[in-house]
């Protein structure tokens, strides 16, 4: 080994330090997200009812599906190009990033809602929800303009101000639950519910927004900010990432709200009611172990920045093994408690939920091992390869889930899902096997000619 290379691996306990403390700041938002979250379930599913509860989940998850499928996940694109502009001070530049990343977040707000309203109307009846209910749909929809906050996420990733986002994670779910509350208060329908989602979604939007605004005023970095000049200036390959990071993304939605929406269709709201209360429960228990994910990201950034490659590796492969660890916690815990708590938490219209929660579980139990394997990918400008993979597995999974669901019903869905973990974990895995393996060939010295054997 190196001596450059022992300083890097010595240089990686304090970061490492780093991203488990601001993942542990992550921990107390998400905590409350996650908790709260489930008693909006609970409450609103106590309030309308399996059948009325799952329509209620398919608009939701319609609307999330577009604003993930148009959202360009800009704020990658903040740590992979403005991190080092920003580490020496080059002002200008960082701006060019950031005039990028805020145009690209308006485009997708403009395109997110006009599919959205017109999908509302065009799709009522397909996707679970009847005519009557297309007009409230509709209205949800304009909610997409709030969800598109991937820029001010980016920086506050990069300030390193993860207690905002602390804050942020948990105060969506609270206004959720206050609405939630109050709706169930005054006898509210499905729309009341609708309404308390969407008013949840502008708040939180606001608080964020806010935060990196008054971050960037605090360091001086909207001093002389413009929003004409080039787009990418200074940033190689900036289209071809974005759109490789925000194509990643639209094809991790096949996991959750694609899913979603494939089982409404074919089996009924109820069912589909079903399987999102199970998948929340199963993200609910992996999200300690998740939130390694966020904190990893800027910190893989700066090593890349830096050009300390071999401690990038070190560091996946630590995150790697200590959210493993967390991951068969979980896994003891959905197994002893997991199917006692959604009956006690949901009632017993939903205890059928549990068996499908289990594969669910599983499933997220597999990305919890797995979940250094993309953010390395993407910071060392792979993004391509993730894409890749991604498309594969969710090709194929989305073309086996009707045959599971209409065959298996429920617990096939679920079992797809956890194959389909396994496969994207593998996928990615080879890889960053195969990067690792060139970068290794590329550093080996080229060996002496024997011409110039025994030369002075």
């Amino acid at each position: 080994m190196s001596a450059s290379q022992a300083e890097q691996i010595a240089g990686v306990r304090p970061i490492l330090k780093r991203v488990v403390a601001n993942a542990g700041l992550l921990l107390g938002g998400r905590t409350v997200n996650a908790i709260l979250g489930l008693a909006f379930m609970a409450i609103a599913g106590r309030a309308l009812g399996a059948a009325e509860l799952g329509v209620f989940v398919l608009i939701q998850a319609f609307g999330q599906f577009l604003g993930e499928v148009v959202k360009f996940q800009s704020w990658q694109t903040i740590l992979h190009y403005g991190a080092r502009p920003l580490a020496e001070g080059r002002v200008a530049e960082f701006q060019h990033v950031l005039r990028f990343t805020l145009l690209l977040d308006l485009a997708s707000t403009v395109l997110g809602i006009a599919v959205a309203v017109v999908g509302a109307f065009a799709f009522a009846g397909a996707l679970g929800w009847g005519p009557d209910e297309a007009p409230a749909a509709a209205l949800y929809m304009l909610s997409i303009a709030f969800m598109v906050s991937a820029t001010p996420l980016g920086l506050l990733r990069l300030f390193d101000r993860f207690d905002v986002l602390a804050w942020q994670a948990g105060l969506i779910s609270l206004i959720r639950v206050v609405g939630g509350v109050v709706a169930l208060a005054l006898g509210a329908s499905m729309e009341g519910f609708l309404l308390a989602a969407a008013v949840a979604t502008v708040g939180s939007w606001l608080y964020l927004a806010g935060s990196a605004v008054a971050e960037l005023k605090k360091r001086g970095l909207l001093q002389d900010f413009s929003w004409r000049g080039p787009l990418t200036a200074g940033m190689p390959g900036a289209w071809r990432f974005a759109w490789n990071t925000n194509l990643a993304s639209t094809l991790d939605v096949a996991f959750t709200h694609v899913a979603t929406l494939i089982v409404g269709a074919l089996v009924g709201p109820s069912q589909a009611a079903f399987w999102r209360i199970g998948r929340q429960v199963a993200d609910a228990l992996a999200k300690p172990a998740k939130l390694l994910t966020p904190a990893l990201y800027p910190e893989l950034a700066r090593l890349r920045a830096d050009d300390r490659h071999h401690a990038m590796w070190r560091l996946a492969r630590n995150v790697g093994l200590l959210a493993g660890g967390v991951a068969l916690v979980i896994l003891g815990a959905s197994a002893l408690a997991g199917p006692a708590l959604l009956t006690l938490v949901m009632g017993k219209a939903f205890a059928p939920a549990a068996d499908v929660m289990n594969w669910q579980v599983g499933a997220a139990v597999i990305g919890v091992f797995a979940l250094p394997l993309e953010p390395m990918l993407i910071s060392l400008g792979k993004p391509g390869a993730a894409v890749r993979v991604r498309l594969a597995v969710s090709a194929a999974f989305l073309a086996a889930l009707p045959f599971l669901v209409t065959r298996f019903g429920l617990i096939g869905a679920g079992a797809g899902l956890a194959a389909a973990a396994g496969a994207l974990a593998l996928g990615m895995l080879w890889f960053i096997l195969r990067e690792n393996g060139t970068r290794r060939k590329a550093a080996t010295p080229a060996p002496e000619p024997e011409s110039l054997k025994g030369d002075v």
